[in-house]
């Protein structure tokens, strides 16, 4: 009976905690309505998502997010040093191509959104088959570098993290 009523339960969380973060005052109104969100919205896209996404650490998420609010920061920086002090002659932009050995579709996403959510990366496709992002940086003088730090940065931390 519970697992009908909350088909996928992080993502009921998920939805939760995000509607409280944009309404930005702790008021029960949206406290109802965030619970009504977080559970219409998992009962609506069930159908669509039947296989239910396996976490091995939860903690190693957190440590994750951590992360790339901390990467995020400094690539804030890095991009507006770039931006303001860089002759354009003298940026690399590069695109490239990151093989990738996920699996679960979930942490593909996650690792595309990690990327993309970086200031000066993007990821722009995903292989038909699911093994090769294309990434677009602003600035890769190396981009054998940028290839093995995703891989090592992050795709390996989702490894991890997912089952």
């Amino acid at each position: 009976m519970i697992r009908r009523l909350f088909p996928h339960p992080w993502l009921t969380v998920t939805l939760i905690f995000v509607w409280m973060l944009l309404v930005n005052k702790l008021a029960l109104g949206s406290l109802v309505f965030a619970v009504l969100l977080g559970i219409a919205i998992p009962l609506l896209v069930a159908p669509y998502w039947p296989g239910q996404t396996q976490l091995k650490s939860p903690l190693r998420l957190a440590a994750y997010v951590g992360l790339v609010i901390w990467d995020i920061i400094k690539a804030n920086l890095t991009v507006a040093k770039i931006v303001l002090f860089y002759p354009t002659e003298k940026i690399r932009s590069a695109w490239i191509a990151v093989p990738i050995e996920l699996t679960s579709p979930e942490a593909i996403s996650m690792l595309a959104g990690t990327i993309t959510l970086t200031p000066g990366t993007v990821v722009t496709d995903v292989s038909a088959c699911g093994r090769v992002l294309l990434v677009h940086c602003l600035h890769a003088p190396d981009p054998d570098a940028v290839r093995e730090e995703i891989k090592t940065r992050y795709e390996a931390r989702l490894k991890r993290i997912f089952a």
